[in-house]
């Protein structure tokens, strides 16, 4: 029997790391099999998904509440898996209370684990260094401050660069977009990136587009705005939230493909806190980047979270490069005041577009990916 990998990846973005991270794992050792749970980038290289991530990707703890029954779910299945078919090597990627369920399950199996990306702890709960540090045989960091907040506290962790830099590419100019979408390319193009979970989107989207509508009056020029619908999110939940091409009051595109090249064909962006915050610093937009979870899970965020930023951004730059809006501060107001400056302060502009530079330079080189997969592999017992 060829070894088994499992590897377990809660999000979009842990779902696209993982798939590069099978890719590579698969040209060093061609023989290995995978199963774990994730979405459809980890489906298109070949992994059998015992589980959809997207039923159980939520952010905020009240929110978590609400899927209880859908995570319980998944665990079983895979801790079922786990116990039947003894994975030679546990992969796991970032989601850090899951993950860390399944990981003291594999430790008293026997089953070594790789953490490939780590949670925050350094944003919050920071005592989890220590779980982890006891229960997983290696761990790959892709944020470069990580490396060293590890080791200061008497656990081994490898800085093994950012997989973006492999995955973040255009395939097209901004002309060959405009014409592919029927977008004239003179207009200024604004981008807009709620999410890819059902919450965010239900507490962003409306405010994105009533943001849209100011902002078009403000500019007093042509502007399309592109909403990018991620893979896990369905026409239907966009046209819950607001969002349909002839009634939001603007020249709205929603586009489902194309991806990154609609991210750097834009001026600028408006996006939600995450990894698309890193995907813009590599191709070079100017963004404002927002924050909104349950009242409930935003003042309990208060008392727990020790961090000076939110955005992946700055807290990459330890400076402020791009702004936040988070909770209340997200409003259509606030969000006008700082995304207009972006798109005709030509000293801002360039400001910004400097502190993106320097993002870029920090989050490392490119090989990732097969950097991690070597370390995995020394983890591997077969």
């Amino acid at each position: 029997m060829p070894p088994l990998v499992m590897i377990v990846a809660g999000e979009a973005s842990g779902d696209l790391h993982g798939a590069r991270l099978v890719q590579a794992l698969r040209r060093l050792r061609p023989e290995l099999t995978f199963c774990g749970m994730g979405g459809p980038e980890l489906t298109g290289v070949g992994v059998e998904l015992l589980c959809d991530a997207a039923r159980i990707a939520v952010v905020g703890v009240t929110e978590v509440l609400g899927h209880l029954r859908d995570i319980l779910a998944a665990r079983r299945l895979l801790v079922e898996a786990m116990r039947g078919r003894r994975p030679a090597l546990l992969v796991l990627i970032d989601f850090p209370d899951f993950n860390l369920w399944l990981a003291r399950t594999a430790k008293k199996l026997g089953i070594p684990i790789f953490y490939y990306i780590s949670p925050q702890v350094w944003a919050w709960r920071s005592g989890r260094v220590r779980t982890i540090g006891r229960l997983v045989e290696r761990i790959g960091v892709i944020l470069p401050f990580e490396e060293e907040f590890y080791r200061q506290r008497g656990v081994r962790a490898d800085f093994v660069g950012h997989p973006l830099l492999d995955s973040v590419a255009t395939t097209m100019d901004r002309v060959a977009f405009c014409r592919r979408h029927g977008i004239d390319p003179a207009h200024r193009l604004v981008a807009l990136l709620p999410g890819s979970r059902r919450g965010e989107i239900g507490r962003l989207l409306p405010i994105f587009l009533e943001s849209a509508r100011r902002l078009a009056k403000e500019l007093a020029e042509p502007c399309t705005f592109l909403l990018a619908r991620a893979p896990t999110v369905t026409p239907a939940l966009l046209e819950a939230a607001g969002a349909s091409p002839d009634g939001t009051g603007v020249d709205l595109r929603i586009v489902a493909e194309d991806r990154y090249d609609l991210m750097a064909a834009s001026d600028a962006a408006l996006a939600a806190s995450g990894t698309v915050t890193l995907e813009l610093a590599i191709l070079d937009v100017p963004m404002v980047v927002t924050y909104r979870v349950s009242p409930h899970s935003y003042w309990l965020g208060r008392l727990l979270v020790r961090v000076p930023y939110f955005s992946l951004v700055n807290l990459v730059a330890r400076r402020m490069v791009v702004p936040e809006l988070l909770q209340h501060e997200c409003s259509p107001d606030n969000i006008v005041r700082h995304l207009l400056p972006l798109l005709k302060d030509p000293a801002l502009r360039a400001d910004t577009l400097a502190g993106l530079a320097e993002v870029r330079r920090l989050l490392g080189g490119g090989g990732a990916s097969e950097r991690a997969a070597r370390i995995a592999l020394e983890c591997l017992r077969c």
